[in-house]
C-alpha cells in the first residue's frame, strides 16, 4: 500500500512599494514590485515623468525613502519648476539629502564614436546617485535616449545588463520609455525584461482627452487587468480603478425623509433608505430639479453635508430659482452644510467628472450627494459606457454609506426608443417618475413612484404642485360642473382617470 506524501508548500507573498498615488496601490494590490524595475511605458503627454516624479516624491513624504532621478532629457532646474506646479519643492528636498537629481547628457557623435558601446559609465553615475542619499526608489527617464541608434543585439545585452543591476542593487526602479509601432515598447524588448509594465495613453474621443492607464504585466502578483482612467491635476495624479466591491455594502434600515411631507408618506410614512440611490426622472419643466433641491434642503437642516453636482445650472442660478419655492439655500452654501460641484459635461470625459467628484466626497464627507441632471452626460459617450460607470459610482457611494439621487430626462416612452435607457432605471433602488398629464382639457404635473426596493410604496399618481410655499402631492381631482364639491367615489375615479391618461400619454411619446 502506497503511503501518501504531503508536502506544506509555503506561499510566496511579493514584497511591494506602495506608490501613493490614489487608485494605483488598488489596482496594483499594494504597490510596485519591491527592488525590481518596473517599466512605464507610453505616448506624448501621458503623464510619465510625473507619476515618475510622484512615486519618488511620495515615498519620501509617506514613506520615509530617500530616492534618485536620473534624467537624460529634461535639465535638473526644469525638473524642478515642473514639479513646483504640482506641489512639490525639489529643491528642499535636495537640500535635505532626501532626492538625488541628476541630468546626464547623451552626445554620441559617429566620427569619435570607437569600439563596443556599453553602459559601464551609466552604472558609475547612478550608483554615485544612490550611495550620495542611500536611495530606496529610482527613476531613469527615459530609456530610448539612453539607448538611441544602437544596433539590436547591443541593445539586447544592455537592456538586460541594466535591470539584472537595478535588482542587485535592491531598488525600486521605474523606467521610462515610449510606446513602439507594433510592440509595447519602441525596441519591443524590455517589456521581456522588466518584471512590471505600466502602460499610458492619452486619447482623444469626440474631441475631448483622456489619459487612461492598463498594468500589461506584473510578474509575482495579481492585479487589475482593465484600463483605467486617471485625472491629472494640480494635486497630482488620481487614478479611478473600475472595481465594484457591491459584496462588501451594508444595507441599514434607517430612513432619511425626501424633505417633502406627502412623499414620505407614498414612501411608507417614512422617506428613502439611507444609502440608497433615487432616480427623479421626466420630461423638461417637469420639477426634477426641484425634487433635488428639497431633498438637498432637508439633509442641511438636519446638520448633514450634502455634495450637489450641477451639470446644467450654474450654483447661483439654482439657488435663485429654489428660493422663489421657499428652498434658502445660500445660508447653507455659507454654513458648509452644502457644497457645490459644477463642471459643463463637455469640458472633459465623464470618467474625469466622477475622479473630480469622488475627491470631493473624501474631502466633504458627505451623507447625500445630487447628480442633476446624468443625461446631460450622456452626450458624451454610449449609453453603455454610462451605466457602466454610474454603477460603479453607485457601488462606491454605497460602501461609503453615502445616499445618492440623480435626476435623468428619462420617460416611459423614451425607454421604449432606447432600451439603454432602462438599464439606469433597473439599477437605482428608488425610482420616481415626474411629468405632465392632461386632465379635464388641462396640463398638470403628477408623480408616481415607479419602484422602491425593499419598502410599502403608493402606487397612486398624485398631482405634483410647485409653489412659493415649497412641494406639495395632493390626489388628482376632476371638476364638476355646478359643484363644488367631490365625493370620494369621484376621487377614486379621478385616481383611475389619471392613471389610464398617464398610460395614453406614455404610448403616444413612444409613438
Amino acid at each position: 500500500m502506497k503511503k501518501v506524501i504531503q508536502q506544506k508548500v509555503t506561499k510566496f507573498i511579493l514584497s511591494k512599494s506602495p506608490t501613493g498615488i490614489q487608485g494605483l496601490d488598488d489596482i496594483t494590490n499594494g504597490g510596485l514590485p519591491k527592488n525590481r524595475p518596473t517599466l512605464l511605458l507610453g505616448n506624448t503627454g501621458c503623464g510619465k515623468t510625473i507619476m515618475a516624479m510622484e512615486f519618488l516624491v511620495n515615498g519620501i513624504v509617506m514613506f520615509h525613502e530617500t530616492a534618485a532621478f536620473l534624467s537624460f532629457e529634461e535639465k535638473t532646474d526644469e525638473l524642478a519648476m515642473n514639479a513646483r506646479s504640482l506641489g512639490y519643492d525639489l529643491d528642499k528636498l535636495v537640500a535635505e539629502k532626501k532626492i538625488c537629481l541628476e541630468h546626464i547628457q547623451m552626445s554620441r557623435d559617429p566620427v569619435l564614436l570607437t569600439g563596443k558601446y556599453d553602459i559601464e559609465g551609466l552604472f558609475i553615475r547612478l550608483e554615485l546617485a544612490i550611495n550620495m542619499v542611500n536611495a530606496k526608489r529610482v527613476v531613469l527617464d527615459s530609456l530610448d535616449t539612453l539607448f538611441y541608434s544602437l544596433d539590436y543585439e547591443t541593445l539586447r545585452s544592455e537592456i538586460k545588463r541594466l535591470f539584472s543591476w537595478l535588482k542587485e542593487k535592491k531598488v525600486t526602479a521605474i523606467i521610462t520609455a515610449e510606446v513602439g509601432d507594433g510592440f509595447l515598447s519602441r525596441h519591443g524588448l524590455e517589456e521581456y525584461v522588466a518584471d512590471c509594465v505600466i502602460v499610458l495613453d492619452n486619447r482623444v474621443k469626440n474631441q475631448i482627452a483622456t489619459r487612461r492607464l492598463r498594468i500589461v504585466k506584473y510578474r509575482g502578483s495579481v492585479h487589475g487587468i482593465n484600463e483605467y482612467p486617471f485625472l491629472l491635476d494640480e494635486r497630482g495624479i488620481t487614478v479611478f480603478p473600475l472595481v465594484s466591491e457591491a459584496v462588501q455594502q451594508k444595507s441599514t434600515l434607517l430612513r432619511v425623509s425626501s424633505g417633502i411631507r406627502d412623499l414620505d408618506e407614498m414612501l411608507g410614512k417614512k422617506g428613502f433608505y439611507a444609502g440608497s440611490s433615487i432616480l427623479i426622472s421626466g420630461t423638461a419643466g417637469t420639477g426634477k430639479t426641484s425634487v433635488a433641491a428639497s431633498f438637498a434642503y432637508d439633509v442641511c437642516k438636519n446638520k448633514k453635508r450634502c455634495l450637489f453636482c450641477a451639470f446644467e445650472e450654474a450654483p447661483n442660478q439654482v439657488v435663485r430659482n429654489m428660493s422663489s419655492i421657499g428652498f434658502h439655500l445660500e445660508p447653507m452654501v455659507k454654513s458648509g452644510m452644502l457644497t457645490f460641484y459644477y463642471s459643463r459635461p463637455t469640458l472633459q470625459n465623464l470618467e474625469l467628472h466622477f475622479i473630480a467628484v469622488k475627491k470631493l466626497i473624501k474631502e466633504i464627507k458627505p451623507s447625500v450627494v445630487i447628480l442633476d441632471p446624468i443625461t446631460n452626460l450622456m452626450t458624451e459617450g454610449p449609453n453603455s459606457d454610462i451605466r457602466s460607470m454610474l454603477t460603479r459610482f453607485v457601488d462606491y457611494l454605497k460602501i461609503e454609506h453615502i445616499t445618492v439621487m440623480f435626476t435623468a430626462a428619462i420617460t416611459v416612452g423614451s425607454i421604449e426608443r432606447n432600451p439603454s435607457d432602462e438599464g439606469i432605471s433597473s439599477m437605482v433602488d428608488t425610482w420616481m417618475m415626474v411629468q405632465d398629464i392632461e386632465v379635464e382639457e388641462e396640463r398638470i404635473r403628477s408623480m408616481c413612484i415607479m419602484k422602491s426596493r425593499g419598502m410599502e410604496h403608493s402606487n397612486k399618481v398624485r398631482r405634483f404642485t410647485i409653489s412659493k410655499t415649497g412641494i406639495t402631492l395632493s390626489a388628482i381631482v376632476r371638476k364638476e360642473k355646478g359643484t363644488n364639491t367631490n365625493s370620494k367615489r369621484n376621487n377614486k375615479e379621478n385616481d383611475n382617470l389619471s392613471t389610464a391618461k398617464l398610460s395614453k400619454d406614455n404610448s403616444e411619446t413612444a409613438r
